[in-house]
């Protein structure tokens, strides 16, 4: 399409579309959910003690967490410490076979470490492992 400006002259129109501020949305974008995964992946911000021995995770398990105020977790779901056996039986597997990862902040008094430890054990679990994080530098025992 043609037309004519104003001193006499005849131009064509710029049909082609700018493609380079959609690319640096895009980018801007890919960014934002870069730095975002991790963040979402995360879940429960719990500090967990440091040990010499430890066993990577590597298949998925139930995981009970306990956080710094003493706030228990079955999976990602907050859950009461007095439900907890019910919940784990309502899991669906059987309880004997059944291994759970108990995870607690290394702030959290014995008392809560012992009761939810308790409340596990009332639903027929006996594999219950304890999750740590290894020490600085060599670590022992990893798979």
């Amino acid at each position: 399409m043609a037309f004519t400006t104003n001193n006499g002259r005849t131009q064509t129109s710029l049909a082609e579309i700018n493609i380079t501020p959609l690319v640096d949305v895009v980018l801007v974008l890919l960014v934002i959910f870069m730095l975002a995964a991790p963040v979402l992946q995360s879940g429960i911000e719990v500090a967990v003690p440091k040990t010499r021995t430890v066993q990577e995770i590597t298949i998925p398990r139930l995981v009970v967490t306990i956080t710094r105020d003493q706030e228990v977790y079955l999976g990602d779901q907050p859950i009461n410490v007095h439900d907890l056996a019910y919940q784990i039986r309502r899991n669906g597997s059987d309880p004997g076979k059944q291994e759970v990862y108990l995870r607690a902040d290394e702030h959290v008094p014995f008392g809560a470490f012992a009761s939810v430890m308790d409340a596990v054990k009332q639903a027929g679990v006996t594999n219950i492992s304890i999750v740590t994080q290894p020490l600085e530098g060599k670590t022992e025992g990893t798979k």
